[in-house]
């Protein structure tokens, strides 16, 4: 994670803001979902996706146990400590729960996401989305971009095992 990296990342979220909210999407100006405004800023910042998610229900984290959201922001972002520029905030409505919703800080009071009902916007961060956050992460920069041999467009869920994946 460099500032260079950072500001771009932010960057890149704000230039989403307005995007209407949409199911799966990930089409800045058309329409998106949190993890398809996660998606469109790793190609405009990283290069082409390392994982296409495939398909998912709106209520993927409610009908299954499995965390794939963390679980994919493990492996292909960088863990990261406290809220600040560039980061990947990821959310879980209640302890027991996956993490379902994900977003980018713009500041360590500020985030860029997108959620049903909405178009992506730019919001502070309340003490609300605060105790929900349960992983923060960065952009790879160049040095960590290398995939495993592979690993490119081979899953079609988050390991590659399920369709169900991530989503707000």
């Amino acid at each position: 994670m460099s500032p260079d990296l950072d500001s771009r990342v932010v960057a890149e979220a704000r230039a989403w803001i307005g995007t209407p909210y949409a199911h799966q999407a990930s089409l800045k100006g058309v329409g998106c979902d949190c993890l398809g405004l996660l998606r469109g800023v790793w190609r405009a910042v990283i290069g082409a996706e390392p994982q296409a998610p495939g398909p998912y229900a709106p209520d993927w984290a409610e009908a299954s146990p499995d965390d794939a959201l963390m679980r994919a922001a493990t492996r292909w972002l960088v863990p990261a400590h406290g809220v600040a520029p560039g980061r990947v905030l990821l959310f879980r409505w209640r302890p027991n729960l996956p993490a379902k919703h994900c977003a980018i800080a713009t500041s360590a009071t500020t985030m860029v996401h997108a959620h049903d009902g909405a178009s992506v916007c730019e919001v502070t961060i309340p003490p609300f989305w605060r105790r929900r956050i349960a992983g923060v992460f960065g952009f790879p920069d160049a040095a960590r971009r290398h995939l495993p041999a592979g690993e490119v467009g081979r899953a079609s869920g988050p390991e590659g095992r399920s369709r169900r994946a991530p989503t707000d």
